[in-house]
Parts: C-alpha cells; sequence; structure tokens
C-alpha cells in the first residue's frame, strides 16, 4: 500500500500568528508547508520546530506582497508548485495616519489589496492551467461594510473579498476551488494590548481549524465565529441615513 503524496501548502505572511497557526494545521495532516515571508531568518525557529513536530517537509522563500515586480520571479523560483495557496498577509495600519498621509494609506490599500490580489492572480492562472489547486484568501470582517474606525483598511479588505469572490466565479468550472475567510477579532500581535471581548474573539489555533475544514469541505466563504456572521448582517442592513450618526 503506497502512501499518497500531498502537495505543497504555500502560506503567504508565513511569519504572522495565524499564518502559522494554519500551517501547522496542515502540516499536521502531512501536507509539505512553504511559509513565505520578507525575512526569512525569522522564520527559521519556526520552520525547525514545525519539521520536527509534524515529521514534514517545511520550507521557506522570501516575498514581499509590497514587490509586485518581483511575483513572477518569487512563483518561477519556487522548488514546487504548491496545491494550495494561502494568503494571510495584512497590515491594518492607524486610521488617524492613514487620513493624514496619502502614503500611509496607500501601503494599506496595497498591503491589503493590490499585492494579496495580484499574486493570487498569478497562482489562479497557473492553476486554471493545471486544472486542480485550491486559493484561499483570509479578509477581514471589517470589509462587509465601510466604518469611520478603520475605512481604509476596511476598503482595502472589502476589495479583496470581492476580488476572491469574482475569482471563484471564474474558476468554478475550472477545478480551482477559492476560499474567503473572515476571522473577526483574533488574538495575535497586531491585537495585542487591545480590549477585544472574549466572546467574539478567536485564537489562531482556531483559525487556523476552520481554515483546515473549509478546504476540506470546499467552502466559499466562512466567518471564522458563526456570530460574526449574524453581526455584519446586522451592521449591513442598518439604514445609511441612520448609520452615518453611529459611531462605530
Amino acid at each position: 500500500m503506497t502512501t499518497a503524496i500531498l502537495d505543497p501548502v504555500l502560506i503567504l505572511g508565513g511569519g504572522s500568528d495565524i499564518g502559522l497557526a494554519i500551517a501547522h494545521r496542515f502540516a499536521k495532516a502531512g501536507y509539505p508547508i512553504v511559509l513565505a515571508a520578507r525575512d526569512v531568518e525569522k522564520l527559521e525557529g519556526n520552520r525547525a520546530d514545525m519539521a520536527l513536530r509534524h515529521n514534514v517537509e517545511v520550507t521557506t522563500a522570501t516575498f514581499d506582497v509590497l514587490d509586485t515586480a518581483a511575483m513572477p520571479g518569487f512563483i518561477a523560483g519556487l522548488d514546487h508548485t504548491p496545491g494550495t495557496v494561502v494568503s494571510v498577509i495584512g497590515a491594518m495600519g492607524e486610521q488617524d495616519q492613514s487620513e493624514a498621509d496619502p502614503e500611509a494609506a496607500a501601503m494599506v490599500m496595497r498591503a491589503n489589496y493590490e499585492g494579496p490580489a495580484l499574486i493570487m492572480g498569478m497562482f489562479a492562472a497557473q492553476m486554471e492551467e493545471a486544472g486542480h489547486g485550491v486559493l484561499v484568501g483570509v479578509s477581514s470582517v471589517a470589509g462587509d461594510r465601510g466604518r469611520a474606525a478603520n475605512y481604509i483598511y476596511g476598503s482595502a479588505k472589502a476589495g479583496f473579498t470581492a476580488f476572491l469572490s469574482g475569482l471563484r466565479n471564474r474558476l468554478a468550472k475550472r477545478g480551482v476551488h477559492v476560499l474567503t475567510v473572515k476571522p473577526g477579532f483574533v488574538a495575535t500581535r497586531m491585537t495585542e494590548g487591545m480590549d477585544l471581548p472574549k466572546a467574539l474573539t478567536a485564537a489562531p489555533e482556531e483559525v487556523g481549524e476552520k481554515v483546515f475544514d473549509a478546504v476540506q469541505a470546499r467552502r466559499n466563504v466562512i466567518y471564522v465565529r458563526s456570530i460574526w456572521w449574524l453581526i455584519m448582517l446586522i451592521i449591513r442592513s442598518i439604514p445609511e441615513r441612520i448609520f452615518k450618526k453611529m459611531s462605530l
């Protein structure tokens, strides 16, 4: 009896808490892992731990989502074609700074929409030609409706969500599956110090489990905690004349 060889899972944003949690879950199931990030030296400890813990091949690759010109070379330089690509890339930024500084706003928009959409589009073309593959985009509930507190970040995530939706529609008959993930609050280094409600806040490991299960089940869109589906439905349903008077 032979054991099936699983295609590698590429994690774009592999140094993030969520990215590492997703990587661990796929590695636990026997998938080879490629962790991609700007500073691969910082990934060495995580790479070695993951490989030892799960007894799978774990490699690293240098990737900067803002360097769009280098993206074709990055894909061509991978040792193996990934069967699953997960984009966990993003930068929340500061809303006040983004309002005051167009360059800061542009960085948030590029990191959360332009870069992730372009690289996922390139992998989509590769998978479409092969006739199989999975693309997972981690977006945000912030993209469901623009709010004064974070509309620069939210608008970029809204663009990424719409991009993934269109990509899913385009590839539905091409053997390629596209999953959109909306985590809600997650207890990570990025949210450290924030007063987050426990009932609405997931651990990175919970995100990893939900993403893995959703890929296996070929889900299209998931909220990591289902309560967020209801919350965002209510927020989206508030009439604009009322919503613009609210502080959210």
